[in-house]
């Protein structure tokens, strides 16, 4: 086993102390915590947040999903690991590109690469989507393990390295919009640190709860309340927990509980001529029927026939945006890949959500339940925390600089006594 320190996407990383178990609250929010803090639902992140350290970090752009997991499993901003969103468009074909696959994915992960030194490594994610890229580089028939909630009924030894989950775990399996899916996440990865004692865990979890319910609805305290007692089953097993999230959430509809939404596409087409624009929402999966494909951000691109600068002026004014950025300030302000930007980022106020077209929108999953939702600025910040203190290097380093949330493993790894 590797004694000296690993360098990986140009950060040094000692040998962890203890299994360093990462986690990422999918969707949440520093409001669920500030709730549930103040009347005493989460105990045990109360201790960690009392005995370690604690702060509020910067997220990536966009604050969507697969962008923010990939900074945090490589340590790196998406200008560096080129994932900005869960599509982009290639403008060779005019077709959106899925941008979960791990060949798209720059630089190596942190995981695979102490997994290559000799360490013992774990990834658990709710939603296969990320699965594949998370686990890029990993062999998992070296004794690693790799798989996702949604297939656990399906893992097997040459693809997750493990097999019988259900069985092992000891739950059904979960399904795709509840809170037992990122539940399962969490209790997989202590029987795993039970029996195995692995030196890395990644452990994704889903934001369907985030999505459907605010920090002062009881639904939501009770999944929380859930997640802290695993949190405290988990640190009672000598270990460095991290926990983060991937973005935040906000309520963006209007004063009769509809979502107000900017319909982009159609305002663009109105403005400056059908088939001169083309409008990609990245925050669009193969799950939205909690969101509806309504984001904070989306992307424009020009047909050739308009510029940026024009596309730019035709939003002056239009109630609830808050930025709309010409690719090289977007890239330069939120550390974007170029080559994957489009030629205008549009970027939504907190109460605000922006789609393409109305009719390319399937809401009817929203109705009866107000949008809350992701993507922009306001939803940027996140948790940060970790359930041992810092040494006095890092602690002087995050009292002088901005914190971010993708250092989640330096500071567990590197920072904590």
């Amino acid at each position: 086993m590797a004694s000296t320190p690993l360098t990986i996407n140009d950060t040094a990383y000692r040998w962890p102390l203890r299994p360093v178990v990462a986690v990422c609250i999918d969707g949440g929010d520093p409001r669920y915590l500030q709730q549930y803090l103040a009347d005493g639902s989460i105990p045990n992140i109360a201790r960690f947040i009392e005995q370690g350290f604690a702060a509020v970090a910067e997220g990536s752009m966009p604050s969507f999903t697969c962008p923010n997991n990939m900074s945090l499993i490589t340590g790196t901003p998406p200008a560096r690991h080129g994932i900005s969103g869960n599509y982009y468009l290639d403008a060779a074909t005019w077709q959106p590109v899925v941008m979960t696959g791990p060949e798209l994915l720059r630089g190596d992960t942190i995981i695979a690469r102490f997994a290559a030194a000799g360490a013992k490594v774990v990834s658990i994610t709710a939603k296969d989507k990320l699965r594949r890229q998370l686990a890029k580089g990993l062999d998992v028939s070296q004794g690693h393990v790799s798989f996702s909630s949604e297939f656990a009924d399906r893992c097997t030894m040459a693809e997750n390295g493990i097999e019988d989950v259900l069985g092992f775990v000891g739950m059904d399996k979960p399904g795709m919009y509840s809170m037992e899916l990122s539940l399962f996440v969490l209790e997989a990865g202590l029987k795993l640190l039970q029996q195995r004692r692995p030196d890395l865990l990644y452990l994704s979890l889903t934001d369907w709860v985030q999505h459907k319910w605010a920090p002062a609805e009881d639904d939501a305290r009770s999944f929380y309340r859930k997640l802290d007692d695993v949190f405290g089953r988990l640190a009672a097993h000598d270990i460095t927990l991290a926990l983060t999230a991937d973005h935040g959430m906000s309520d963006k509809s209007n004063a009769a509980g509809r979502p107000n939404v900017i319909w982009l596409q159609d305002l663009l087409d109105q403005r400056l001529g059908a088939g001169k624009t083309t409008v990609i929402c990245p925050i669009t999966d193969a799950f939205v029927a909690h969101h509806g494909a309504l984001g904070g951000l989306v992307r424009v691109w020009s047909r050739s026939e308009v510029d940026a600068r024009q596309i730019i002026q035709a939003l002056v004014g239009v109630e609830g945006i808050e930025l709309a950025l010409d690719k090289e300030t977007a890239c330069r302000m939120f550390e974007l890949p170029a080559d994957r930007e489009a030629d205008v980022v549009v970027i939504a106020r907190e109460d605000t959500c922006i789609g393409s077209s109305a009719a390319n929108h399937d809401l009817a999953g929203l109705e009866g339940n107000r949008l809350r939702t992701h993507g922009g600025v306001s939803e940027a910040r996140v948790p940060f925390i970790l359930n041992r203190p810092l040494n006095a290097a890092y602690k002087a380093r995050a009292a002088s600089q901005p914190l971010k949330s993708y250092q989640l493993f330096d500071y567990a790894i590197n920072g904590t006594t």
